[in-house]
């Protein structure tokens, strides 16, 4: 039983490295006052979350690259105090990934 409790921790370190790689964001905000973060989920899977914490609603458009493949662009209007999620789910696994957010407070 013991061999069993050793080989389960031996290998959590690697499953948790699997879903690891780089994520540049690059944001352009315009005056809304978002915050932007960017998460690795799984080998081909990526998210960004948001949360608008401003006075006025915000838009944003967030587009997802991974070398090649075609972009995936993702958008969504945040009321203020509103956080949201944003997923990007590519068929090849992911190297590096580029995210470029872009963001106008609505008046």
């Amino acid at each position: 039983m013991k061999k069993l409790y050793c080989a389960v921790f031996a290998l959590l370190p690697m499953g948790a490295l699997a879903a690891t790689y780089p994520i540049e964001l690059e944001k352009q905000l315009n005056g809304a006052e978002v915050s932007a973060s960017g998460q690795a989920i799984d080998y081909n899977l990526a998210a960004l979350d948001l949360y608008n914490y401003g006075q006025t609603r915000a838009r944003c458009t967030a587009v997802f690259r991974n070398g090649p493949e075609v972009p995936r662009t993702r958008k969504v209007t945040l009321e203020p105090g509103g956080n949201a999620a944003l997923t990007g789910k590519f068929n090849n696994g992911i190297i590096r990934l580029r995210i470029k957010l872009t963001c106008e407070p609505l008046d």
